[in-house]
């Protein structure tokens, strides 16, 4: 390895780049598929009114140029073929400048997208995919080794990623310094999957060496990556071991699968297969990698602060581009789960009688015989976003009584975000939405319901509403 390149890590590069590469697949046909009724011409909170009120600086995205809901499916399908082409290799078929304007496509595409994504796209994996997808930019391909510099920025991102979730946790909730949280956390986290329930009823003294094991994955293994090999290999393994132990444990959309790949960046794999011999980097691409360097290191000094703040932020993004960020999760954790469960009526008039049908959504919890699927790293984001909704009503109010609208309408586009709507063939007179308070069910209640939650009702989050 000379001061510039690092051979050993070509293997490394290519995990990374062809899981960075359907990780922006999933992300662009997510938004495509999703866009219409959250942030389209007719949606939730719709693009041109967000434009209309917010300035170029503050929010510079190609709708700038254009709007249509047209346009929009075009970049996020154009940034899903683009994606598609990597993951097939599509960036070791061009020059080493070419290969690098393909992958400045799709980080642009979705930069455009995120800037307009408003509520529904606040989510701290908007930004890590940015961040990490610019960094992919300047990794160069099969014409040139990988550059150290940018391998140690890979690596600083990771330790932001970690480590300031750990001390997030720590300055946070007290169940984390008391080793208590996993008490709750897989029964109260956004969107469970099919195995958290098992793993919220597993002992509690595993339970106080989970949070425990977590501690020292995100506050000391993160400073092993800067060490020498194969230390930082072992140190981004037991990474990549934990996160997986997240993503069979919950969905949270890609950010645990986004950590395992920029993890891999980390990984020293030429005991696996030798490297070839590839060329030196040339002078331009050299000088490139140096500016990318500085423009990182003093874009680090806001979040670098945070960092060693007591009033540490989460997940927050410090400029437009979304360069350098700061990240971290969970610093507090619910005890006790509640859920909206929205119904609709065609009675003419509500009486105490009347029929109430329950919308259900694809990944929240609702009907409780319902085990919860596994989505990760597909993002459900209306299902994400009524998890906060149950948390704060005043979150949810620019935009839940434009989602009770399009269900009284009966929206096509906001219907294919459920999993099932009980009125096929004509919306409801009236919808409602009520407060549940959620638990898992017990082994013995399990097996005597077949229910997977039980549920008692809290009272009414959405009284019964109809078209004016």
């Amino acid at each position: 390895m000379d001061w510039f390149a690092a051979s050993g890590y070509w293997l490394g590069r290519l995990v990374f780049q062809r899981g960075l590469a359907a990780l922006y697949l999933v992300a662009f046909a997510g938004a495509a598929l999703q866009f219409r009724a959250l942030i389209g011409e007719r949606g939730m909170l719709p693009v041109p009114r967000f434009l209309a009120r917010v300035p170029w600086r503050a929010a510079p995205t190609l709708f700038r140029l254009h709007y249509s809901d047209r346009f929009f499916a075009g970049c996020a399908w154009g940034g899903a073929a683009v994606a598609a082409a990597l993951l097939a290799g599509a960036d070791g078929l061009l020059p080493l400048w070419g290969a690098m304007l393909l992958w400045l496509v799709p980080w642009g595409l979705y930069l455009s997208i995120v800037n307009v994504g408003q509520t529904w796209y606040g989510f701290g994996w908007e930004s890590l995919l940015l961040e990490t997808g610019f960094l992919a930019v300047f990794l160069g391909n099969d014409k040139v080794a990988p550059p150290v510099l940018v391998l140690f920025l890979l690596r600083w991102l990771l330790f932001r990623l970690e480590f300031g979730a750990g001390l997030i946790k720590m300055r946070g909730d007290a169940c984390w310094r008391e080793l208590t949280c996993l008490y709750y956390h897989h029964e109260t986290q956004p969107m469970p999957g099919p195995l958290s329930w098992f793993f919220h009823h597993l002992p509690r003294p595993l339970h106080r060496v989970e949070a425990a094991a977590n501690h020292v994955t995100q506050l000391v293994v993160p400073f092993l990556l800067f060490t020498p090999q194969p230390i930082a290999t072992a140190a981004a393994a037991l990474m990549i071991v934990t996160q997986l132990w997240l993503i069979v444990s919950g969905n949270f959309a890609w950010l645990n699968w986004l950590a395992v790949v920029i993890a891999a960046s980390a990984l020293d794999l030429s005991g696996l297969r030798t490297p070839p011999a590839l060329p030196a980097a040339p002078l331009w691409y050299e000088i490139v990698v140096i500016a990318l360097t500085v423009v990182v290191a003093a874009l680090s000094y806001r979040p670098t602060r945070n960092l060693l703040s007591r009033t540490q932020s989460m997940n927050r993004s410090y400029d437009v581009l979304h360069l350098v960020n700061t990240y971290g999760a969970f610093g507090s954790v619910g005890r006790i789960r509640h859920e909206i469960v929205v119904e609709g009526t065609t009675d003419t008039v509500p009486r105490p009688d009347s029929e109430w049908l329950a919308y259900e959504f694809k990944g929240k919890p609702g009907a409780v015989g319902r085990l919860p699927r596994q989505f990760a790293p597909y993002h459900l984001r209306l299902d994400w976003l009524m998890w906060f909704a149950a948390l704060s009503p005043a979150y949810a109010r620019p935009w839940f009584d434009a989602f009770v609208e399009r269900l009284l309408t009966g929206d096509r586009d906001t219907l294919r975000l459920l999993r099932h709507c009980p009125f096929p063939d004509a919306p409801p007179t009236y919808v409602r939405a009520l407060f549940f308070r959620y638990r898992y069910t017990t082994w013995r209640e399990l097996r005597a319901t077949g229910s997977w939650w039980q549920r008692t009702y809290v009272g009414e989050y959405l009284p019964p509403t109809r078209l004016r």
